[in-house]
């Protein structure tokens, strides 16, 4: 018997007219979708006028519905995943359905489409020629810090999702572990309040300040060898400045120096003492 085909495929994440002909055409044509959020994604076919056998699958269901979602497959159904918004398996339950397709000879076809994390990285004025995409990062203060720990000497661009009630307390842990590197929060994308804030940690923070902050966030941080590039001159004038201008102690100057270059602690640590002598 010919098995039928899973398609992977991309919804807007805002702006409906992101939809492409050929997701609402192939929408049309499968035997049965599968979606994140069945009452989300019944306005999206709603909207196009499509009317077609609708599933949940999603985090807390995914073993249960990929098994029978994998058997209607297997008897020749063609099925389309889709998200609430933007790309399946992205941050998103999926691959596993792929996976277990794939190792009963199904033929998967992605249909390419909207994407946050691409969408941001295309306008964010930062260098992505190579880029890392980390997805959300622990709701936990203490692992997120022991993560961003982890991510803050990586030297591609580093693409995160995160959610509106934690940015600030995550940008907050971003400026003390990375310093205050160059990034982009993009907000909103291809929705009515869409949003691009630009510059270093601290102007971002300053500018997110006493603000109600809503909708889906994609953050992108300059590579660590971006901050590296700065001179040991500059690390070298702002300790003199700290330490014999203002009379800051040497781990009052160090935290300052390191905070604002984004130079690790050490060098820094090694300047001040150096300069001391």
């Amino acid at each position: 018997m010919k098995t039928g085909t899973l398609y992977i495929m991309a919804t807007p994440i805002g702006n409906l007219e992101d939809m492409t002909f050929r997701a609402v055409r192939i929408l049309r044509e499968v035997d049965l979708i599968a979606a994140e959020d069945t009452r989300h994604s019944r306005k999206l076919l709603t909207h196009f006028g499509i009317s077609k056998p609708l599933t949940s699958y999603f985090d807390h269901n995914k073993n249960i519905k990929g098994s029978i979602i994998l058997d209607k497959l297997k008897e020749g159904l063609s099925v389309a995943l889709i998200s609430d918004a933007g790309t399946p398996c992205i941050s998103d339950p999926g691959y596993q359905l792929v996976r277990d397709a794939v190792a009963n000879g199904i033929l998967v076809v992605p249909v390419p489409g909207a994407c946050a994390a691409i969408a941001a990285l295309s306008v964010s004025g930062l260098p992505t020629d190579s880029f890392v995409f980390e997805g959300f990062l622990p709701n936990r203060q203490g692992k997120r810090r022991e993560k961003l720990a982890v991510l803050k000497e990586e030297k591609r661009l580093l693409v995160l999702y995160e959610a509106p009630t934690r940015l600030m307390a995550t940008l907050l842990d971003i400026r003390e572990i990375f310093g205050d590197r160059d990034m982009v929060v993009a907000r909103e994308i291809s929705k009515i309040y869409e949003e691009l804030l630009r510059g270093r940690v601290a102007e971002v923070l300053h500018a997110l300040q006493g603000r109600q902050v809503k909708g889906e966030i994609v953050l992108l941080i300059a590579p660590a060898k971006e901050v590296a590039a700065i001179g040991e001159d500059v690390v070298t004038e702002l300790l003199q400045r700290y330490l014999f201008t203002e009379g800051d102690s040497v781990k009052d100057a160090v935290r300052k120096v390191a905070l604002e270059t984004g130079a690790p602690k050490g060098t820094v640590y090694d300047e001040a003492l150096r300069l001391k002598r």
